[in-house]
């Protein structure tokens, strides 16, 4: 009888110290393993499209897309001022160019290129701060018009890998 109240004693002991000792730490993660410490709001100003060739919506697009990632891998709440943490900045380039060739000079294939600097500030922790450009690209039929329905699919794939190598920089500390 001693035996069992000793090892209830230990594993009680083992359960509260460790339990404190997590309430102590001050770096908070969200469920995807997110470094949001102490913050608990997040902006996103809105991005201008100054590329050369300026696709009307993408900018839209990609703001949205951007406040997606984060409202859906953290805990924090989106603000319109005053977040915690702040991204903007602006797509410098909106590119098609052929990647290969027909026999006859045409082009096989094209590359759809997208560019955007992003500005980062952590008002919590000021040392985190950066400014960095992220592109990615997606290819496609050079006998087809990156139109319509390809448009969509093509940003799609596109915004999903540069705002997620946003948030991986910015959050993930990888």
């Amino acid at each position: 009888m001693r035996i069992i109240n000793i090892k209830i004693f230990r594993i009680l002991f083992y359960t509260i110290t460790t339990v404190v000792l997590l309430q102590g730490c001050k770096v908070s993660y969200s469920f995807t393993g997110a470094d949001i410490g102490e913050a608990k709001t997040f902006q996103v100003n809105n991005f201008i499209n100054n590329a050369a060739i300026v696709e009307p919506r993408i900018a839209r697009e990609f703001t949205l897309d951007l406040q997606d990632i984060l409202l859906n891998q953290t805990s924090l709440s989106i603000v319109t001022n005053n977040g915690s943490l702040i991204y903007e900045g602006e797509i410098i380039r909106y590119y098609v160019a052929p990647i290969t060739a027909t026999s006859s000079s045409t082009a096989a294939q094209n590359r759809l290129t997208v560019a955007v600097n992003v500005r980062f500030f952590n008002t919590m922790e000021p040392e985190k701060d950066f400014e960095e450009r992220f592109s990615f690209y997606f290819d496609y039929s050079g006998s087809s018009l990156l139109i319509g329905s390809q448009l969509d699919d093509a940003l799609d794939v596109i915004f999903e890998r540069i705002t997620q190598d946003i948030f991986n920089r910015s959050l993930a500390n990888w």
